[in-house]
């Protein structure tokens, strides 16, 4: 198995160009830098076109023998790169944690999480089965038909995960592609692409052919629009900023995607809430990853006979975080972008300029922004829209359950939404008039189960996820119609059946 120095090693000094090692030209290496320390991590190839060119063209003729494989041969791969994936999960999170400031446990939880990914995605993609049908089943046809449907991959899936979950939204991407027969082309994060890659290197290890599964590496704005734009593309599956998807999705043309893109989801209080239970998901929910999630719990709209309950208790709460260094599982850790720690500074600043009251935080040290609580938002304030990538909560007090849908709807983003109360009927016709993909029930805004459908309306994303959902995203139904001759078993006409 490829240990952790080998592998970081050998991403340093050589990589892989269509499943063959080359020598890294140090012209065109790219840095990674610890946003925990300031430390070099390790170092990434920056592709040339010409690469990216022979990157796809191996991909394509390698995934037609791939889709031949017998589906349980592909499966029983998934479940041995699960293995070992699961086997390495402290030294892919050593890195990991050091890429992106994850806390340790999280970063370990992370790459296990993966390999759970990549085992139940083995299993459902043997459970993805066709259809038949008779021509009678249509008014005025006779039966002489028989269309049998089936699933086909599409071809070359390019996969683009963002910095926070670099190896588990890679694999939720990888996973269901290469179980149903595609090759992967995947771009990571210049920020994770290191664990990225180790992550693949075990895929290899297991038996997958690193003509099925490769690494493009670079800076998204050398690379990004060639990549997206490539014929060789036959998917594109992004996870990042709606900006980003947005513009991804007009170059793209006519290729299918899946977009999983940004939030502002809000926690709407009712006020026969069990307080003390919602304080703690909305804690959970905000600050986890020090809010760096696009299912980050983004606002809290609270009715304003229990507001000032409410917000008394996730201040207690949030001020218990730690705060520091993910080597020692501090909660909040620096982040790993230098303009998002200065850009929710000043969206706080604003704030309480306009009349907010801070409640908590409010401050940072460099990249390190301490977690905040931003009491008495209004509508008027950017704070209530904007999604910042940081530990800044605002809370919105409203009259009624009617504004807080009012105001949850008018975001332009449309992901997830939490209602906290005891009354179902009341949680139910919220949800129903919530645009957004998910609705959460007396439980924090989160991407999984990883089984679970996701799904982002409006500047949220473009398409179903979930093991299942993007099993059937990256496959197409192709149907094969057989004509019957007509006749009966002893040769004569056989009559039209109704």
């Amino acid at each position: 198995m490829t240990k952790t120095g080998e592998t970081r090693t050998a991403t340093a000094s050589r990589y892989r160009v269509a499943g063959r090692w080359q020598e890294v030209d140090d012209a065109r290496t790219l840095p990674v830098v610890s946003p925990v320390d300031g430390s070099v991590t390790g170092s990434v190839r920056e592709f040339t076109h010409a690469e990216i060119d022979e990157v796809f063209a191996s991909a394509g003729a390698a995934q037609r023998a791939w889709a031949a494989r017998p589906l349980t041969e592909r499966a029983d791969l998934l479940h041995r790169f699960a293995d070992r994936l699961a086997e390495s999960a402290g030294e892919i999170g050593d890195v990991l944690m050091m890429e992106i400031a994850k806390p340790a446990k999280d970063a370990r939880d992370e790459v296990v999480r993966s390999a759970d990914y990549l085992r139940h995605t083995a299993e459902d993609a043997k459970r993805i089965i066709g259809e038949s049908q008779f021509s009678d089943s249509f008014p005025g046809q006779a039966r002489n038909k028989l269309a049998v449907a089936h699933r086909v991959p599409l071809g070359t899936v390019l996969a683009i995960p963002p910095f926070n979950y670099p190896v588990n939204l890679a694999v939720s991407k990888i996973a269901p592609a290469l179980a149903t027969g595609n090759a992967v082309v995947l771009k990571p994060p210049s920020q994770g692409a290191l664990s990225a890659l180790m992550m693949c290197e075990l895929a290899y290890d297991a038996g997958v052919p690193p003509e099925v599964l490769q690494v493009v590496t670079g800076r998204g704005s050398r690379i990004g629009d060639y990549l997206v734009r490539h014929s060789g593309v036959g998917l594109i599956s992004f996870t990042g900023s709606s900006e980003t998807g947005a513009d991804l999705a007009r170059k793209a043309g006519m290729v299918p995607l899946l977009l999983e893109l940004g939030g502002k989801d809000p926690a709407i209080v009712l006020d026969d809430a069990d307080l003390d239970d919602a304080a703690a998901d909305i804690v959970a929910g905000a600050f986890s990853y020090s809010g760096q999630r696009c299912t980050a719990v983004k606002r809290v709209l609270v009715i304003d006979s229990v507001a000032d309950e409410l917000v008394a208790k996730i201040t207690e709460r949030t001020a218990k975080l730690t705060v520091g260094d993910p080597r020692d599982n501090a909660q909040i850790t620096p982040l790993v972008d230098a303009d998002a720690a200065a850009g929710a500074e000043r969206l706080v600043h604003d704030a309480v300029a306009g009349g907010a009251v801070l409640a908590l935080g409010g401050t940072r040290t460099g990249r390190l922004v301490r977690p905040t609580v931003v009491d008495h938002v209004t509508e008027d304030m950017e704070l209530a829209w904007v999604e910042p990538f940081a530990p800044v909560l605002p809370v919105l007090r409203v009259g009624s359950a009617a504004e807080a849908v009012r105001l949850g709807n008018r975001s332009e983003y449309g992901l997830q939404a939490a209602v906290f109360t005891r009354d179902i009927d009341a949680a139910i016709q919220i949800a129903a008039r919530l645009d957004v993909g998910t609705v959460q029930v007396n439980g924090r805004t989160a991407r999984g189960p990883d089984h679970f459908p996701f799904v982002g309306t409006k500047a949220s994303g473009m398409g179903t996820q979930g093991v299942k959902p993007s099993i059937e995203a990256m496959t197409r139904v192709k149907s094969l119609v057989v004509n019957l001759s007509g006749k009966d078993l002893d040769g004569t006409a056989a009559s039209s059946r109704p």
